[in-house]
């Protein structure tokens, strides 16, 4: 179970390392930011309701990157 905390906690080091990457289309891609947010949100519900938890720390690792990513897209200074 430590090992799995410890992947997820590296979303956020990946999240600031993507955003930091790709300046460029961060603005562009805010819609599928969002978009990435809900459906990890809903697929991670559905599948931790179902039991799987693997599926259910992936959704959280998509989710994770995608609000970092997104977060950092409103404070880009052109």
């Amino acid at each position: 179970m430590i090992a799995e905390l410890i992947v997820l906690l590296l979303a956020f080091p990946l999240g600031y390392l993507i955003s930091w990457m790709t300046k460029e289309e961060l603005v562009s891609g805010r819609k599928w930011f969002k978009v990435l947010i809900i459906l990890s949100v809903a697929v991670g519900g559905w599948f931790a309701l179902l039991g799987n938890f693997v599926v259910t720390l992936t959704s959280g690792f998509v989710l994770i990157v995608s609000l970092v990513s997104l977060m950092e897209s409103y404070f880009i200074v052109k």
